[in-house]
């Protein structure tokens, strides 16, 4: 049998579904790049900064035993040999490649004093410095939380559920993805545990114990946390693979990159027919599995389908007795429908379980996991539609 390399780049929700899900072939060797040795339950980190929960599984638990586990940081794709050059000096041939890199923070540069001061909680490493500077300082030191997405709802409200005095500056709108009647059931939660919501202001300077508004208002903060929006790695940029302006690899709807035809994408870095799914472990385990698919389909020298998925909800934790399940329709807008108060917040916590639950899934039986379908398809319909109305 001729053996085929598949190095999965990337281990989060993604890339560790799409290993797993590899093994289907018995012929596919799997390597999986990771520059730490555990898997990170991004969706658990506002807890664990709060010193609520962990956000960490080692890897052995979640992997099939054949995949080969690097722990290394990939630092660029060489595309003409197929190798991918590592932090180490190292190096690893492949046959094809999966590239699931994930997300990161993104702070705003033309916020002066935000890189410098405020903290994200979008990767372990950073949340890590955030819980130690939060150990330093007295319970009712006052936190800022900057961002009223639901990243920033989540921080500011676990934060408060401890008793800290918490102060969430939203730049806008509260929930801004959620429906009206969901947006309300957040802020019924947050007044609830004392958050301070300032849902119109914005932030127009950090400083290292405050945050000067654009109202010329100064709030008093010992600790400001940032998650006002998402970055993504810049490895398939300086891979000379096209990317989307925000540096996501641009590919087709079966996941493959638009100008490398052994590199496939999934998770929060991928971006197909430059229309990228909302952030999320909802859309990266499908996305996982798809890209494995692709990969699989063109071993056996099949056509890869094309992408097909859809969305069910957005689970928003408001502190560890409260959360809002808003309901949403196939294609991710939301409905009025929701789950709030203490029912949602268990339904919140199975969510987060059964994520995992997935993962381990794939591990002990390739090619189990399933997931919704019929939005994408929907989408790409509609703005074909849309396209044809216009010309005509």
């Amino acid at each position: 049998m001729i053996r085929t390399h598949v190095v999965v780049v990337g281990g989060g929700y993604a890339g560790t579904l799409a290993a797993n899900r590899l093994r289907q072939h018995p012929g596919v060797d799997i390597t999986l790049v990771n520059p730490r040795p555990a898997f990170v339950e991004r969706i658990r980190l506002h807890q664990y900064v709060a010193g609520t929960g962990t956000a960490t599984i080692d890897f052995p638990e979640l992997l099939g035993d054949e995949i080969r586990l690097v722990v290394d940081s990939a630092t660029r794709i060489d595309t003409a040999d197929r190798r991918v050059l590592l932090a180490s000096g190292a190096a690893l041939d492949y046959h094809y490649l999966i590239y699931a890199v994930g997300s990161t923070g993104a702070i705003t540069p033309a916020v002066p004093g935000a890189a410098e001061f405020a903290y994200s909680i979008s990767e372990l490493e950073v949340a890590q410095r955030l819980l130690a500077r939060l150990g330093e300082l007295t319970p009712d030191a006052p936190v800022t939380v900057v961002g009223g997405g639901l990243t920033g709802i989540e921080a500011a409200s676990e934060l408060a559920g401890q008793g800290r005095t918490v102060t969430l500056v939203c730049g806008g709108t509260l929930g801004p993805s959620l429906h009206t009647a969901g947006r309300r059931s957040v802020a019924k939660a947050l007044r609830k545990l004392g958050v301070d919501v300032r849902e119109a202001a914005t932030v127009a300077e950090v400083r290292p114990d405050a945050v000067l508004l654009a109202d010329g208002s100064t709030l008093p903060s010992q600790v400001t946390v940032w998650t006002a929006g998402f970055g993504v790695p810049e490895l398939a940029r300086v891979s000379g693979l096209a990317t989307d302006a925000l540096g996501r690899l641009l590919t087709d709807e079966t996941l493959t990159s638009i100008d490398n035809p052994w590199i496939m994408a999934a998770g929060d870095a991928a971006a197909p027919s430059g229309q990228p799914l909302r952030m999320s472990c909802q859309a990266a385990l499908p996305l996982g599995a798809q890209a494995a698919n692709t990969v699989l389909a063109r071993i056996a020298g099949d056509s890869p389908a094309a992408l097909d998925q859809s969305f069910a909800a957005q689970c928003i934790s408001v502190g560890r007795h409260a959360a809002t399940v808003q309901l949403s329709h196939r294609d991710d807008t939301p409905t009025r429908a929701f789950i709030g108060g203490r029912l949602g917040a268990v339904v919140k916590e199975t969510i987060c379980k059964f994520t995992v639950k997935l993962i381990r899934g794939e591990a002990a039986k390739p090619g189990s996991y399933r997931w919704f379908k019929g939005g994408r398809a929907a989408q790409i319909a509609q703005r074909q539609a849309d396209r044809e109305a216009t010309v005509r």
